[in-house]
């Protein structure tokens, strides 16, 4: 069964927050070994067995949703739902999809209940994805990146901690609360 290893760094050591209260560092926030649902297309199934060499390499536990071999003919929303439904249903687990661009890719993650999936372009983008916005997946465009790139990416996602800042969560109860009522939030100064 998995478990997440001993924590290993907080934000602050690492340079990510100039506010150790924006990071949740006073609740000892801490980064620790993660399971990881990945999904791709043709597009992204070569840079998705990369990733999973590269987290099982790093300690973390990669779940191959699909693609299970190259077909430039396949589909991302079959690949892209079953990680995010996986995602969504192990508690504290992280996921990636990933495609030619990634925009497809995080559009079809987005539409599985509960999940909140981050395009990230960058490693800033994808760690504040997860401090923010308490992302379990990003969505990773492979004709967009490096395999270099992409791995720097990937890094910046599992290794920051959601922030658990006031202000976040509020903003994620907007829409967690729009998702389940369909109901539009008032718009301040309307």
């Amino acid at each position: 069964m998995w478990r997440a290893a001993a924590p290993t760094r907080t934000l602050a050591e690492e340079g990510r927050c100039a506010d150790t209260r924006d990071c949740g560092e006073e609740r000892g926030s801490r980064v620790s070994a993660m399971r990881v649902y990945l999904g791709a297309d043709h597009a992204g199934y070569e840079l998705k067995q990369a990733i999973i060499e590269h987290l099982s390499a790093t300690g973390h536990e990669p779940v191959d949703c699909g693609a299970f071999s190259y077909d430039a003919d396949d589909d991302y929303p079959a690949f892209c739902i079953a990680a995010a439904e996986k995602t969504v249903a192990d508690p504290g687990s992280l996921g990636i999809v990933l495609g030619g661009s990634g925009n497809g890719e995080q559009i079809a993650a987005n539409k599985v209940p509960g999940a909140r999936c981050a395009l990230a372009w960058s490693t800033e983008t994808a760690s504040l994805a997860r401090e923010h916005n308490n992302a379990q997946l990003i969505g990773i465009g492979g004709r967009m990146h490096t395999t270099e790139e992409a791995l720097a990416i990937v890094d910046a996602f599992v290794t920051t901690a959601w922030s658990e800042a006031p202000r976040h969560q509020r903003r994620i109860d907007i829409l967690a609360d729009y998702e389940k009522t369909h109901v539009a939030p008032p718009v301040p100064g309307a």
